[in-house]
């Protein structure tokens, strides 16, 4: 502080007459004020309360509800109006409050225009649309008897501390906020699981529950940590092929809505991560976005470009954040359960102890009322004059008649005997009375066996609310396990690539150079020099590599299956090897040299393989000395895959003129396995899920699904499959498909024999009509059917009949309508053992064994992938 704002010191020769200045620092009053304030905003406005799941403004809009509550609608502006006496803040926040838990549909019963968490649409004025409580929440939320009551802003009311919710009701509605210095965000669950996981916790049990959004999608909750800090859910929108040229979404992804998922589409059209000719949104009621593609363009490539680069995946952060003891306390979505269990458990109990206290209340006095009518004590106060001796005379003559009550008399008891009217006691039914004093004890035995028995009572309320309000609200997000995206693989090639082979560049914007091929801004390029150096880099708009290159391309990382061969020259005038390679991780931007190192050496023949190709080259030497012989053929299937840092086998020592391309190779890997893990609904090359088949550059998938449509399709990696898919395996086009379907037209039951003739060709081979059933399908070579018939009544079941489906009817086109199976009536059919049959084994390729070296996985690289990629163009060579 300056010396001018120090207090001054008083003078001895001058009197202080004046009040001296006391001076606050401003940093004390920072300090205090913004700790009340964070305090208040974390308390009073952001973070709901672990007791009943309410954020202050939530229980003050339940409580005025229930303050206004007769049966029928309120204007929300009324019950905003209402609010405003109990919460300190604006009706602006009031009535955003109320509409978020309106829209959760659970608690509020809404009329008229509340919005669409759907579209994104905001609810109408407050004076148009109208609310009141929902049975639900009249049957969990309220019990006065059991509150525990709190003076409002102005001392003017009474508000709940906390209302008596019985019921995870944060768990089921969600919650959200920003408060100083910490967040909250609890995703919502299902209605049904949180009751069963309830009644698990109760019976001792394990439980889990996962989240669940109401606008469905799938999402994978493998990283969920139980709504725990540091957790991940990844959701995804529901997309699926309308036809060849549309995409069609019907589910989005929680936290957004149609217009945001169709905006960020649209930007990654503009920024040519995807194409798209144009969008349309449907939604309504439902949600239905078409997306419509250009032709030509793999709408399977399209769905995963879109979860890549939109908002059709998005992920959620969860944090578990509540207020206990006016405290934040971090705590799992577990916990919370427990925790809202346990306290549904003590507010069940402290709800039977009141029932039973004013049981037993009622038992008392309907005794005392009896004694007092039937043994005729009103009699005894007729010739008393004072108030006391009325007391005193009642309390003579009921002693006699106590011994079997609960609870000694009081003087509150004597003087409600007192206000019992003549006409009351004239009508008395001694029989009645007894018997309303019997329904009374039956009623006290069954609260106190509630009471010793509070958990199975427990059990059963949770089981009463499942029964009662559990009807539509089934789970509605599919949980999944997702497969990664790899963006290199499903990006729209948006941009062209040069290459200047002399100067030694490479990139995007050098136009008047020669043209390599497409590629997209996130691609990685491989380059080759004549000098034998390699490099991988980002694709930019110009970058230097080095002089004279020789082969450029899209890089494919852990890319087994392309194979580069070469014979290269060590030196000047070194000898002369041969190698063959895979280039599957290497560190970006780093210079790698593919020969032995030596000064002087150079490439003499390369060509790069996507299917590993073998060819055969011609080598000629130069006429040196005694050499006899100049020229001769080597085939590079003779050479085993080794890594790129090997040395290579020695073709020649002598000086060779050229290397010339005789005979293109045919491919010498191994057929590829692929499986298909069912758990993602993916093919995949790393043996998870069920093994599909071996297969080659040509082979094919057979897919066949309920609703009676097959194709033939080129396993990729990246394909999607319908839900309704009932065969998935490799296609052999000589091996028939045999079905038995109900035609929904002739009402009729036909079996078919076909072979697919149009490869690649979605078809449908069942009759189009609405009712029409693909009733069982195989692609066994001679396959075997049991038909059960339906029983007739008066008769007897007409017994089973085997049909052996290659001797009923011949192989046909697909179009065929197939012949009748039966006149009867059909109960089920369904498929037998087949009849045995050998088929002709087919020859299979050459095949060579790919070595991988254990230096290929000590180099790695950014962003590396577990996929390849089949690929069956044939090889690019370079010939010196």
């Amino acid at each position: 502080m300056s010396e001018e704002n120090e207090p001054l010191e008083p003078n001895d020769n001058e009197q202080n007459l004046e009040p001296q200045e006391t001076i606050t620092k401003v940093t004390g009053m920072y300090k205090d004020w913004f700790l009340d304030y964070a305090s208040y905003v974390i308390l009073e406005r952001a973070v709901p309360a672990i007791e009943d799941g309410f954020k202050p403004v939530q229980r003050r809009i339940m409580h005025s509800m229930k303050d206004l509550d007769d049966g029928r609608y309120n204007k929300v502006a009324n019950i905003v109006g209402h609010t405003m006496q109990y919460h300190p803040h604006g009706d602006a926040s009031i009535a955003d409050a109320m509409v978020q838990i309106g829209q959760k549909d659970l608690l509020i019963d809404t009329q008229g225009n509340w919005g669409n968490v759907l579209t994104g649409d905001r609810a109408a004025a407050s004076r148009y649309i109208e609310a009141r409580l929902s049975k639900f929440a009249l049957d969990v939320v309220y019990n006065p008897k059991i509150t525990e009551w709190q003076s409002s802003y102005d001392g003017r009311r009474k508000e709940p501390i906390n209302l008596p919710v019985m019921f995870p009701l944060l768990l089921a509605q969600g919650g959200e906020g920003i408060a100083v210095g910490l967040s909250t965000k609890i995703l919502p669950h299902n209605f049904i699981e949180l009751i069963d996981a309830s009644v698990k916790h109760l019976k001792g049990k394990r439980f889990t529950i996962l989240p669940d959004f109401p606008t469905a999608g799938n999402a994978d909750f493998s990283n969920y940590n139980d709504g725990l800090r540091g957790g991940k859910v990844r959701v995804r929108a529901k997309i699926s092929p309308g036809d060849k040229n549309t995409l069609v979404i019907t589910e989005i992804p929680f936290s957004t809505t149609t217009s945001s998922l169709i905006d960020s589409i649209l930007k990654a059209n503009e920024k040519g991560k995807i194409k798209i000719k144009k969008i349309e949104d449907n939604t309504a009621a439902n949600v239905e976005i078409l997306i419509h593609l250009p032709s030509g363009l793999s709408p399977d490539k399209t769905i995963d470009a879109l979860y890549a680069f939109t908002s059709c995946e998005t992920s959620i952060s969860p944090l578990g954040c509540v207020i206990e003891d006016n405290k934040p306390y971090f705590v799992g979505v577990s916990e919370m359960l427990r925790r809202s269990t346990d306290n549904t458990v003590q507010l069940l109990k402290s709800e039977l102890e009141i029932k039973l206290s004013e049981y037993e209340e009622q038992w008392h006095f309907a005794s005392l009322e009896r004694i007092f009518i039937e043994k005729r004590i009103y009699r005894d106060i007729e010739e008393e004059e004072t108030w006391d001796g009325v007391i005193s005379a009642i309390d003579r003559g009921l002693q006699p008649h106590i011994k079997h009550l609960k609870r000694a008399i009081t003087v509150d008891d004597i003087t409600r005997l007192t206000e019992i009217r003549i006409k009351r006691i004239s009508k008395f039914d001694i029989d009645k009375a007894q018997q309303k004093i019997d329904a009374l004890e039956d009623l006290i035995a069954q609260v106190k066996h509630h009471l010793a028995h509070l958990i199975d009572y427990a059990i059963a309320y949770f089981e009463r609310l499942k029964k009662d309000y559990g009807e539509g609200k089934e789970r509605k997000t599919e949980i999944r396990i997702f497969d990664d995206v790899d963006a290199t693989k499903v990006v729209i090639r948006n941009t062209k690539l040069y290459v200047n082979r002399e100067e030694g560049f490479i990139g995007t914007a050098l136009r008047r150079d020669e043209y390599v091929c497409d590629c997209s801004d996130i691609d990685d390029i491989i380059v080759f020099t004549n000098d034998g150096k390699m490099m991988v880099t980002k694709v930019d708009s110009k970058t230097f590599i080095g002089k004279n290159i020789i082969h450029v391309d899209v890089f494919k990382k852990k890319d087994k299956r392309t194979i580069y061969n070469m014979i290269y020259r060590d030196g000047k005038s070194g000898p002369s090897y041969i190698k063959r390679f895979a280039v599957t991780s290497m560190t970006r931007d780093r210079e790698y040299d593919l020969t032995n190192g030596n000064k002087g050496s150079a490439l003499l023949y390369f060509s790069a393989n996507p299917n590993g190709e073998a060819e055969i080259v011609t080598i000629m030497l130069r006429q040196a000395g005694s050499i006899k012989k100049l020229k001769w053929d080597v085939n590079f299937s003779d050479i085993l895959i080794k890594g790129r840092t090997s040395k290579g086998n020695q073709v020649t020592k002598y000086s060779i003129k050229r290397v010339e391309l005789k005979e293109k190779g045919v491919s010498t890997l191994k057929p590829r396995k692929i499986w298909f893990d069912d758990t993602v609904q993916r093919l995949n090359v790393d043996s998870r899920g069920e093994l599909v088949g071996e297969f080659r550059g040509e082979d094919r998938l057979l897919v066949i699904t309920q609703s009676g449509m097959v194709k033939t399709m080129t396993p990729e990696l990246t394909s999607h499959f319908d839900s309704d898919m009932i065969v998935l395996e490799k296609w052999i086009p000589k091996k028939p498909i045999s079905a038995i379907y109900y035609d929904g037209e002739k009402e009729r039951y036909y079996v078919k024999r076909f072979i697919i003739e149009q490869e690649g060709k979605e078809e449908l081979f069942i009759s189009d009509h609405s009712n029409s059933q693909l009733e069982i399908v195989s692609t066994d070579w001679r396959p075997m059917a049991d038909v059960e018939f339906t029983k007739e009544r008066g008769k007897e079941r007409k017994e089973n009949m085997e049909v052996n489906l290659e001797a009923f009817i011949s192989v046909k086109g697909i179009t065929a309508l197939g012949n009748q199976l039966t006149k009867d009536k059909i109960n089920q059919v369904s498929l037998l053992e087949s009849l045995p049959y050998e088929a002709e084994e087919s020859v299979p390729a050459d095949e060579l064994e790919v070595v991988d070296e254990e230096m290929l996985s000590s180099e790695s690289t950014t962003n590396d992938t577990d996929e390849s990629d089949l690929d069956d163009t044939t090889g690019q060579a370079t010939l010196f």
